[in-house]
This record gives structure tokens, sequence and C-alpha cells, in this order.
């Protein structure tokens, strides 16, 4: 495997972070037309689908910078999980969203969680059954990010089967004005926008399902690999942002009459804190590497990486709002949100026990 960036996605990484440095202050409307305008949408997206990216490695690159960063943006539903379910899944009319979504004129969220999934991409309690030709929908979605603004959902129900089978699961394509559509918007800890969706009757016709009626798993499974893939680049970007703060503060942070920075049991940490960040390079690349690979390999990857990355996520956190000391508490200075962000990221898509547990299971076929 070639751990080198190419010199495309090199001069992608050198335009974003010049970008990203320069547009600190933009709000999200502006700021995702702004994404358009330079093309970071279309990185989501292959040739084929109108991008000019799409693989591991452009997803790892984005959002790397995004993390570094600490910027927020609608990128992982409406360019990697609603997104690429449109690519994967949907007829001509579906795909064409998808020219939208990269000019910046459309975004999109995806609600597949439930209160009581845990993490189970099986899970699904909403149901979809056949009303006049067509599906009525009634369920709950839990913590579904983007959904205020975006202005189509991609919702998985359940046509077929029990709550937890993988088969009997289906998409469909919902506009956020559709009556018997509730969203209760709220922020998460790290000031991400997130919602509660309740669908209470709510009448769709045969055509806004997305792909083979209950047949929707797997790609759901590829989506949210892909878009796990993203987390972990994303926290690895956070994680150089927190050591580079860390760094330039114990070096200007005098003790006794010389920086902190010359305790040798300051340096000792701080060298644990690089090596665990390189590790979570190492699985971070890893990760990206194996997306194209059959199920069982890409899956093991999954897990692998996104239980490594909570756990320095975690440390890496923990340990540069220590060595700050009492400033790493405060609310204003910049590594509390970089912290929070970082912890946020081990429960999106489940978090390192999860993965762990999901491992080893994996690992015994």
């Amino acid at each position: 495997m070639n751990f080198q960036l190419t010199e495309e996605r090199q001069m992608l990484k050198e335009s974003l972070r010049r970008f990203f440095a320069q547009n600190q202050d933009l709000g999200l409307d502006e700021f995702w037309k702004a994404l358009a305008e330079l093309g970071v949408i279309g990185a989501m997206f292959s040739e084929k689908q109108g991008g000019y990216g799409g693989e591991g490695f452009d997803l790892s690159v984005v959002f790397e910078e995004l993390g570094r960063a600490g910027l927020k943006a609608p990128l992982m539903q409406s360019g990697v999980l609603a997104g690429g379910l449109l690519t994967q899944l949907g007829n001509d009319d579906q795909q064409a969203l998808v020219e939208q979504i990269i000019a910046g004129r459309l975004q999109l969220a995806f609600a597949h969680g439930e209160p009581r999934s845990r993490y189970l991409l099986r899970h699904v309690s909403t149901t979809a059954k056949n009303c006049d030709g067509g599906f009525r929908l009634d369920g709950h979605k839990s913590v579904v990010i983007n959904a205020e603004r975006a202005k189509k959902l991609i919702v998985s129900a359940r046509t077929s089967g029990t709550f937890n089978d993988a088969g009997g699961i289906s998409l469909f394509v919902v506009d956020k004005d559709l009556q018997g559509l509730q969203v209760h918007g709220y922020q998460t800890l790290d000031g991400v926008d997130a919602a509660e969706v309740r669908l209470e009757n709510c009448v769709l016709p045969k055509s806004a399902m997305l792909g083979q009626e209950g047949q929707a798993f797997d790609a759901i499974e590829y989506q949210v690999a892909r878009a796990t893939a993203a987390l972990c680049a994303e926290s690895l970007g956070a994680m150089e942002s927190a050591k580079e703060l860390t760094v330039d503060y114990i070096k200007t942070r005098q003790q006794f009459g010389v920086a902190i920075g010359k305790f040798q049991a300051l340096q000792h940490r701080m060298a644990d804190v690089l090596i665990e960040i390189e590790q979570a390079r190492s699985a971070t690349i890893n990760v990206c590497g194996h997306l194209e690979a059959e199920r069982g390999s890409r899956e093991l990857h999954v897990s692998a990486a996104k239980n490594l990355i909570g756990r320095v996520g975690r440390l890496v956190a923990e340990e540069c709002i220590q060595l700050h000391g009492g400033i790493g508490m405060t609310q204003e200075y910049r590594l509390g949100a970089v912290a929070k962000r970082m912890i946020m990221i081990d429960h999106e898509w489940g978090d390192s026990d999860h993965h762990l547990q999901r491992f080893i299971e994996l690992s015994r076929g």
C-alpha cells in the first residue's frame, strides 16, 4: 500500500488548510457554499458520479483538515452518508440530486439511528407498510445530524422481518415538509446540530423508495464504513490540533523561571501523545485503504480503527488538558472545543467498546 498522497491530494490538502484558516468566521450556510465553489464537496464523489474523488484517501484528506480546523459542515451527512446512498442505490431521478449536492444547492441527512438501537445498524423499528400503492412510515429516529437544515432525509424503515433482522430494511427519500414528519432540533455536546425525527402516518409514493425493497442493509453498512473512516480522519486532525496547541503552550508557559516544556516529566508525557497520534494515523491510513476490500476484511479494519481512534482520542484530550493546567478547563480556550469533538467522535457509529466487541466477533467469523 502506498502511504504517500498523490500530487492532486497533496494540493487539495494544502488548499484546504489555507482556506479553512482564512474562513473561520463564516456562517454554516456561507461555509457550505464556499466548500462547493472550492470543489470540496465534489471530492466526496467519483468522476462517474459527477465529482473527482470518492475514494477513502480523498475522504481522509478533507476530513483531517476539517478536524484540524475544528470547523463544522454537513459533508458527512450530505456527501458521504445520504449522498453515498443516493449514488449507490438511486434511480436516475434520485441520482440527479447528487448534482445539486455537489453544487452546494442541497443538503441532506441520514435518519437511521433509533433510541434503542445501541449502535447496531440492523436494529430498525421504524415501519413502512403498504398503503394505497405506496408506503406509510411510522417511527422515531434519534440524533439525526443536520436534520433541521436538510431539505430531504434518507430514512430507513422496516418493510419486513423483525426489528433486529438485517433483511427487510428499506430506504426512502423523504421531503422535510412531508405531512406527519416532525423535527425537534438541538445541539450535541460539541455544538453539532442534531435532531429527533418522528414519523407519524407519513405517506410516501412507491417512487420514494431508494433501491430494492428490504435489501438496503449492505449499502447502509458500506456507507457507514466510509463515514467511520472519515470520522477517524477528522479525529486525527483534531488530535494534531490539540498537540500543536499543547506544544506551543508548554514552550511559553514558565515556572521557576523556565518553560515547563523543559521539565522531563512533561516531555515524557508529550512523547507518549506523539506516539499515540502516529498509531492513530496508521490506523486511519489502514482503514481508508481497505474500504473497497471484501466485506469481512473491510468491517474488521473499520472496527479496529474506530476502537483505536476512540481510545487515542480520549487519551490525547485528557493529556493535553492536563498539560495545560487550569486554562485547559476554560470554555473560551480552543482546546476545550477540540477535546469535546474528539470525545463525541468516539460515540458516532459505535464507541470503542462496541467496536472492540465487534472486532472480536468478526475475527471469529
